[in-house]
């Protein structure tokens, strides 16, 4: 059985490549190793899956995003299973470069629905956000609220993603699961994440921007967690039966929110990176930034009912072994 991981250079691309093929199985990754943030950390995360598992894990630079590349590489293939991770990701930077959002998020999103179709794949587990609640002030966050006002484009296109999903799967009866992550972190992070910002910045003894005053909670999930969903959805693609499935799809669609459920404040996290690296921060508050929510909170009983997950790492661990990591990485004594 070989499957197809998209984003495999990325943050939790890498992870979940890395769960498959210590399960003994075959993956083959993709990525387009774009500079949206530093190459040199995504071919890292390649050479790690390589130097594990040599043998079972095949890489190719792919930009899923243009078509003609994309049908060039799976011409040869053929995929059991796919998960389509990668995505322009950020929500900021789509308030600068809204063009990377539209060919990354929208037309790879159809190109990988369109490889899905042909190649006959048996389940396509794909990437949303918890960012398509956009303001909503109902917490925690249910995959049956209405998610129809998104505040960036980035939550726009991952809404869009799921429209067009739910589209394919009713029209081709693909069975397929879209995952709602909440603010993923964890060791091989991403760096323009804000507790690798945080880190960071208090290694170099530089003020931390804290927005919003500081008034902000995150459902912060390590990713271990993010992981055993990803690998549950996958093994257990939603059943043909026309009965609605979370998220009200009468489809074989379905979409879970994967969360700590748990929110956490902002600045109790800022207190546990003080305690891990030994450092005192200095803070500059600023105002809240477009495009930004002040609260997330996962309600994960759907998750939690249809494929029995459970997060078990809370910030308090989860926070040290990130900062234990980073030290490694950038080599900090």
């Amino acid at each position: 059985m070989t499957l197809l991981v998209t984003g495999a250079a990325g943050f939790i691309g890498s992870h979940v490549a890395m769960a498959l093929l210590d399960r003994g199985q075959q993956v083959v990754g993709i990525d387009n190793l774009n500079d949206y943030y530093d190459p040199a950390l995504k071919l890292a995360r390649i050479e790690r899956l390589k130097a594990a598992h040599g043998n079972a894990f095949t890489f190719e630079t792919v930009d899923f995003g243009d078509q003609q590349a994309l049908e060039q590489f799976a011409r040869p293939h053929r995929f059991d299973r796919i998960v389509h991770l990668g995505a322009q990701a950020g929500v900021r930077y789509s308030l600068v470069n809204p063009q990377a959002y539209v060919r990354s998020n929208l037309m790879g999103q159809i190109n990988m629905l369109e490889l899905a179709r042909h190649s006959g794949a048996s389940h396509f587990v794909y990437a949303s956000s918890s960012s398509v609640y956009g303001g909503n002030d109902s917490l925690p966050f249910r995959v049956e609220d209405r998610v129809d006002h998104p505040i960036s484009l980035y939550a726009a296109t991952k809404k869009s993603d799921e429209l067009m999903s739910e589209s394919y799967a009713h029209l081709f009866r693909m069975p397929m699961t879209g995952l709602r992550f909440f603010t993923v972190y964890g060791p091989w992070g991403r760096p323009d994440m804000a507790m690798w910002i945080f880190t960071k910045a208090l290694y170099e003894g530089r003020p931390l921007s804290i927005f919003n005053q500081g008034d902000m909670r995150r459902d912060f999930t390590y990713i271990d967690d993010i992981v055993s969903g990803v690998l549950a959805c996958l093994d257990g693609p939603p059943a043909d039966n026309g009965e609605a499935k979370a998220g009200g799809s009468s489809s074989p669609h379905a979409i879970y929110n994967i969360g700590n459920h748990r929110s956490e404040e902002l600045m109790r996290m800022v207190g546990l990176l003080e305690q891990a690296t030994g450092r005192k921060a200095e803070i500059d508050f600023q105002p809240m930034q477009a495009g930004d929510v002040k609260d997330t909170f996962a309600d994960i009983s759907a998750i939690q009912r249809d494929h029995g997950f459970e997060p078990s790492t809370t910030i308090d661990d989860g926070v040290p072994k990130f900062v234990e990591w980073f030290k490694a990485y950038h080599r900090i004594d």
